[in-house]
């Protein structure tokens, strides 16, 4: 199954942090890909891939304003669309029937107000909860749940920065050019 996010409605200047966000929330838990729709900020695209490419693995961020040509050809190509929305159907009430599909998966998350075409083009509405909540919050708790607790075992294929868990301090491995170099702080 591979799983791709598209963000809706990005603004300039108002929306940078919580897309950037989204795109690393994404990344983190096993997304390959997030399409952004509204508008076209470059250096937000851009800092995300380079902190994709410093801590490793094959993850693309790419621009499409017409979120319905995303939506469209994702169908098309025969993918499954989840809508993450607070009105939608509990996310650990659907989620197995979601994972089981095998399909594909492109998950929306919204901008200010999303149109009514996202809701009926989506296989899925989901809620992670019926309360006002970020977006980001709403993909990590369903990305977790898809990924029944796999993100924790993700490996990002050639990394510079590879945290190593410790309970205490920052333990980071640095490659740099096939020489590891260890830093512990």
């Amino acid at each position: 199954m591979n799983i791709n996010v598209l963000r809706l409605d990005h603004r300039i200047g108002r929306d940078t942090r919580i897309t950037t966000h989204v795109c690393l929330t994404a990344r983190a838990f096993g997304a390959s890909k997030v399409w952004l729709a509204g508008e076209e900020d470059h250096s937000m695209m851009k800092s995300v891939k380079d902190i994709a490419n410093r801590w490793g693995g094959d993850f693309e961020i790419e621009y499409n304003n017409s979120y319905m040509e995303v939506i469209m050809n994702w169908r098309e190509n025969g993918g499954k669309i989840v809508h993450l929305t607070m009105y939608g159907s509990q996310a650990h009430e659907i989620v197995d029937e979601v994972r089981e599909t095998g399909e594909d998966i492109l998950i929306i998350v919204g901008g200010a107000k999303v149109s009514t075409k996202v809701y009926k083009n989506a296989d899925w509405n989901v809620s992670v909860t019926t309360q006002p909540h970020s977006e980001v919050a709403a993909l990590a708790i369903f990305q977790h749940l898809l990924m029944d607790g796999k993100e924790f075992d993700l490996e990002f294929e050639n990394p510079v920065f590879e945290v190593i868990p410790t309970a205490h301090g920052k333990n980071v491995n640095i490659h740099d050019e096939n020489r590891k170099i260890h830093k512990e702080e």
